[in-house]
């Protein structure tokens, strides 16, 4: 298998994306956190986490978002706080602690975590010495793992030695780089100047401290990017030796985050044909280092987590992405975090006015939220196994739903017809499974079993 992962991409046929390339969710959820809706007394929370807690053995999986930024990255689409005053992040912190202790007291308090994620907006914006109160907070109502994954999004320009130790004392064991991309012209474009020596001091300082698997993020399809400069930003971080790399294709929606609006006034975004000569350059590059794509934007070493995983078919996917950790129960701290439990998604308010209030007001800080049907709990097995595992197993499936699964999404197999066609899917009687060539289309392969209620208006950016 990981023979057919490193040559998949080496005859990527740009005319073959190009004809599926389309706007669509990324799946980190089904259905899609844009059918979410404020109806609370429909979604039952305090249900949902009381059937979640019958089964002691079922692991946690915690985030905690942390929102701030010192200056605005033009193409970003993350709820973000904008401030250079750090008295925010300490009383973000307080607000953090409330909602968490809140939260383990509904949770039995048997149950372990197995991933822990720190995310931003920039969370090594926090001083160091309020990242350890953090971490001792969730220590302190949360029982750990042994082996749980601690990990942490880091920006270059803001991390110093002092965080490192910080980190190392929470526990952390898996970094996330931002990196985007090391060309200084682009870098300006982007209002995100970073000279690669910070990303370089950042790598080294983290391996000192024993911190060894890090993971770089890059994008693709920024203003003034070319192929030339994406192949030497890829040469780059390759000499840092990265376990795994997050390739984003850029998600262009100003009607969600107006600063993009910049980049159409400049007219500086490649076009479609540049965006797929990027993509097809990058995966060459990568894949030709020995990187395994795993699907979605995301390459790792053979001997990583996530191919290891991917090999043995229990890869998973949560709002954080491709994910190790299966079975787990997801529960979201800080403003816009997304919680998961088997039944219910519940997402937390986005405004942090709107957060504290019902904080201080000894209220859940909830916003809206989603509770599955059975149907769409069968849909979300089948997509989430296209994005996964890149293959469904009529027979397995029919076993666990109790039905003839072929016979009931005929309609939707039906209309993967084109691709079978065109080499991007295999379905006969056993099976349907994502060919090599497939691989950039699994969203657009799964989107075929996506019947969740149509949202009018611009909502998902493309594909590719």
């Amino acid at each position: 298998m990981v023979k057919s992962l490193i040559t998949s991409y080496f005859d990527t046929d740009l005319d073959l994306i190009r004809k599926y390339a389309t706007s669509g969710p990324r799946y980190t959820s089904y259905p899609p956190a844009n059918r979410f809706h404020d109806r609370l007394l429909e979604v039952d929370v305090p249900a949902a986490m009381a059937a979640d807690n019958t089964d002691p053995d079922r692991p946690l999986s915690l985030y905690c978002h942390l929102p701030f930024c010192e200056s605005l990255c033009w193409y970003c689409g993350c709820a973000t706080i904008i401030t250079r005053n750090k008295e925010w992040a300490r009383k973000y912190l307080r607000l953090l602690e409330r909602e968490i202790t809140w939260v383990a007291r509904q949770i039995n308090p048997g149950r372990r975590v197995n991933q822990l994620h720190f995310g931003g907006g920039t969370p090594t914006f926090f001083p160091p010495e309020s990242l350890r109160r953090l971490g001792e907070v969730l220590r302190r109502e949360f029982k750990f793992a042994e082996d749980a994954e601690i990990s942490i999004e880091i920006d270059p320009r803001t991390l110093t030695a002092e965080h490192v130790g910080a980190l190392v004392d929470m526990g952390v064991n898996r970094a996330s780089l931002g990196v985007q991309d090391t060309n200084p012209v682009v870098q300006e474009a982007i209002h995100r100047v970073q000279p690669h020596t910070l990303n370089e001091q950042a790598v080294a300082w983290l391996r000192v401290g024993g911190i060894h698997a890090i993971s770089l993020d890059l994008i693709y399809g920024l203003p003034r990017q070319t192929v030339a400069s994406v192949q030497q930003t890829v040469d780059d971080v390759l000499a840092l030796s990265p376990q795994r790399l997050s390739v984003f294709s850029y998600a262009h929606v100003p009607w969600v985050r107006p600063a993009q609006r910049i980049f159409d006034q400049r007219g500086e975004l490649p076009d479609l044909e540049a965006k797929l000569a990027m993509f097809q350059a990058i995966t060459a590059k990568l894949t030709a280092a020995g990187y395994i794509d795993i699907g979605l934007d995301h390459f790792a070493r053979p001997d990583d987590e996530l191919c290891v995983a991917l090999q043995r078919g229990d890869l998973h996917r949560n709002f954080q992405g491709y994910s190790t950790r299966a079975g787990a129960s997801l529960h979201g701290f800080g403003i816009s975090s997304i919680s998961q439990t088997t039944d219910v998604y519940f997402q937390n308010h986005k405004s942090l006015d709107a957060y504290e209030t019902d904080l201080n007001a000894g209220r859940w800080p909830l916003a809206r939220g989603y509770r599955l049907r059975d149907e769409e709990k069968r849909r979300r097995r089948l997509i989430m196994g296209i994005m996964c595992h890149r293959e469904l197993n009529f027979g397995e499936l029919s076993a666990e739903f109790g039905f003839d699964v072929r016979l009931a999404y005929r309609t939707e197999l039906k209309s993967l017809a084109a691709m079978e066609r065109d080499g991007v899917v295999a379905i006969d009687g056993q099976r349907l499974v994502v060919l090599p060539r497939g691989i950039p289309m699994l969203r657009v392969v799964a989107m075929a079993f996506d019947r969740s209620p149509a949202v009018t208006g611009p909502v998902h950016a493309s594909t590719i």
